[in-house]
């Protein structure tokens, strides 16, 4: 604690009491009344202009990145790189807005870039994972590992689903059964993924059981006749039927064929369908777990 003399405390004392007896003094009283009014419709006009400077701003905002979304697109960039670019743009353009109106009530925008600069530091151990986020999103866009409209698979997560956007910090996902999965852009450029749709074929592999008494060539031939009959597998890759395994109650066939990526789910519960309706109608059976027990007479 800091010892004051009790002089300097008199006189700190005294030039307080010499500052309110002279703001109290009619005079000065008086003037600062006179001039209230107009001082309060000054900050009144000031902050009216400055609403209307932000609604313009926020129109002006819409239209360059309408213009550059569209010049882009004329371009033929893909969607997630549009997407990314103009999420960045609007975020930028609102900060320089915001900088702006700021100006205009006497803050200096260079004080205020300094002061932020100052906290550096401090700021990005707050924001690392956005900070990580960004980033991320910047390496999708280089690296482009996926595009809109792919269907990926998140290994560390398990989510999965086709891409809808790419932001600043994170991908939207929709899910088969039409829910929103969002995932930050540090973990999908920092984790493996699975982008099913990159090619334009995928292979169906469905695995179907049959009696160790049944016919196994008659079953791989009407399996086989299945694959052949469908319209929508690919004719230009194999299409095969074969044993693979013999399981504890039944003779495992695999069944394998190609789909273009539109057409792979429909096409794969068709073929597992018309597999069972084959069979059924050749007399094999598809048999379930069983145990035989043998009863021996001693």
């Amino acid at each position: 604690m800091t010892y004051m003399p009790e002089s300097a405390a008199a006189a700190a004392a005294g030039d307080v009491i010499e500052e309110m007896e002279e703001l109290i003094k009619p005079g000065v009283l008086k003037t600062f009344l006179s001039a209230l009014p107009e001082k309060a419709m000054n900050l009144g006009i000031r902050v009216l202009l400055a609403v209307l400077v932000f609604l313009i701003g926020v129109q002006l905002i819409k239209l360059i990145r309408s213009i550059i979304r569209k010049s882009m697109k004329r371009a033929n960039v893909e969607v997630g790189a549009v997407q990314f670019v103009d999420s960045f743009l609007k975020a930028a353009m609102y900060i320089i807005l915001v900088l702006t109106i700021a100006s205009s009530f006497g803050l200096d925008a260079a004080s205020i870039v300094a002061v932020l600069g100052s906290a550096g530091v401090a700021i990005g151990l707050a924001v690392q994972g956005s900070l990580s986020n960004l980033a991320g999103g910047v390496l999708l866009l280089i690296l482009k590992p996926f595009k809109v409209g792919d269907y990926i698979k998140e290994d560390s997560s398990g989510k999965e689903g086709t891409v809808t956007e790419i932001q600043i910090f994170y991908t939207k996902l929709l899910t088969f059964d039409n829910q929103t999965v969002i995932l930050p852009n540090g973990s999908l450029a920092n984790n493996s993924l699975i982008n099913v749709s990159a090619e334009p074929h995928r292979r169906m592999d469905i695995k179907i059981g049959i009696s160790y008494k049944a016919d196994l060539k008659k079953a791989k031939d009407v399996l086989l006749q299945v694959l052949e009959t469908d319209e929508k597998t690919s004719k230009d890759k194999d299409r095969l039927v074969f044993v693979d395994e013999l399981a504890e109650s039944a003779v495992i066939l695999g069944v394998r064929c190609w789909f273009a990526q539109e057409d792979f789910w429909s096409g794969k519960w068709r073929i597992t369908e018309n597999c069972k309706l084959a069979l059924d109608e050749a007399g094999i059976e598809i048999p379930y777990n069983q145990l035989d027990v043998h009863v021996k007479n001693v």
